[in-house]
């Protein structure tokens, strides 16, 4: 169906959205692809010592970078209802908090994790950059320019790890790659400011509110700690050897969750509106992408598990298709957490922090064993969506 003056003045046809779907999903895959690379070239190129140190520098900016996440969503929704509608402040003060805490932890991260001061400080750094990408991001989100949103994804990817590639390939060290990293995602904001100048002109429409942002950055974290959850359990409840054995089943978990998100990324614009057609859309499309993935799951699970950890893991494929199924499950809370956050509801990330405490409780009293954890999690995840499906429906 092709949709004439489109939000902000933008025209969308059906032309144009298959080639921002294509567009969109070929962003993610680059982005997914350039995230595997630097803990591949850092095995092939670093000590241990600073093997494990870069692994916790990208742990702690990816969980720091959530509210980059979080920023775009906000000011995608806020952009969509209010075409035009300001979020420089609200990009910047985000940043800046993120900048300073990141900052903030250098006397106490630095002993702890072992990490020199000067990574810590150029982290900082780097993740302010990351974040304040979320702020354009969302406005070419709202506005549904999604060729040039897929453009600034493949900006913010390149930017984000494109310079510590380059470090590491040219054997930098930790702290070398580290600058160059920082360095090159610095490039990021500006590029993306001119990637989304050419659109609807800013400053009109009521300026985006600090709960909005923070709603919009805690459901996009609790996101994240839940579906995370179960491997870190696995971790502390499990022998070393089955532990390993479980993060890779959630390496399809993992998969399952992200495989579909295009789908909520092309969606948001339409559910600010609270268009109940396109989350039927999304919900189907969603519901179909995991169907597809848990059914090649059972009828490839050993291909599956081979694949995802190699050939000593082949004989778990049994267990393939309950991994899969809670990532689908995930996947499909991911676009209802999504409309609720598009409606304004209150207190989205409740149900996540509340299923996340209920595995945690459950995972105390069934037995310590890789399929109860495993069953365990699964469940969490349908507990998750049927309350966020009762509650969306009231």
């Amino acid at each position: 169906m092709d949709r004439e003056g489109g939000r902000g003045g933008t025209v969308v046809t059906s032309a144009n959205l298959r080639i921002g779907v294509a567009a969109v999903a070929a962003a993610s895959a680059v982005a997914s692809a350039l995230g595997y690379l630097v803990p591949v070239l850092g095995a092939r190129t670093l000590q241990a010592a600073d093997l494990g140190a870069l692994a916790t520098v990208l742990a702690i900016a990816g969980i720091i970078a959530v509210p980059s996440m979080g920023l775009q969503i906000a000011v995608a929704v806020h952009r969509a209802k209010q075409p035009g509608a300001s979020a420089a402040r609200a990009g910047w003060l985000t940043a800046a908090v993120c900048t300073v805490a990141v900052a903030a932890t250098a006397p106490l991260a630095g002993p702890v994790f072992d990490l020199p001061a000067p990574v810590i400080l150029l982290l900082a750094v780097y993740t302010g950059a990351i974040v304040l990408a979320g702020r354009w991001l969302g406005e070419l989100q709202g506005d549904e320019r999604f060729l040039p949103l897929a453009a600034g994804m493949a900006v913010q990817a390149v930017g984000r790890y494109g310079g510590l590639s380059a470090g590491l390939l040219l054997n930098a060290g930790l702290i070398g790659s580290m600058l160059i990293g920082t360095a090159t995602a610095l490039l990021i904001p500006p590029v993306l400011a001119l990637l989304a100048r050419s659109g609807t002109g800013a400053g009109t429409g009521l300026v985006i509110t600090a709960r909005q942002v923070f709603t919009a950055c805690s459901a996009t974290l609790a996101m994240l700690v839940v579906s995370y959850a179960d491997l870190l359990l696995a971790r502390a409840l499990l022998p070393a050897a089955e532990s390993g054995a479980y993060a890779v089943g959630t390496v399809l978990t993992k998969g399952a969750i992200w495989a579909p998100q295009v789908v909520t990324v092309l969606a948001l614009p339409r559910l600010a509106h609270g268009s109940r057609r396109a989350l039927l859309i999304a919900i189907g499309l969603v519901t179909a992408s995991g169907t597809v993935l848990v059914t090649a799951s059972a009828v490839a699970g050993g291909l599956a598990f081979g694949a995802a950890g190699g050939p000593d893991y082949v004989h778990l494929g049994r267990y393939a298709p309950v991994f899969a199924a809670t990532g689908a499950l995930y996947a499909l809370v991911y676009v209802l957490i999504n409309a609720q956050v598009a409606a304004g509801a209150k207190w989205p990330s409740a149900p996540l922090w509340a299923g996340t405490a209920v595995l945690a409780l459950i995972t105390t009293v069934v037995p310590h064993t890789f399929p109860a954890i495993m069953w365990s999690a699964a469940g969490t995840a349908l507990l998750i969506l049927t309350t966020l499906a009762v509650r969306f429906k009231n």
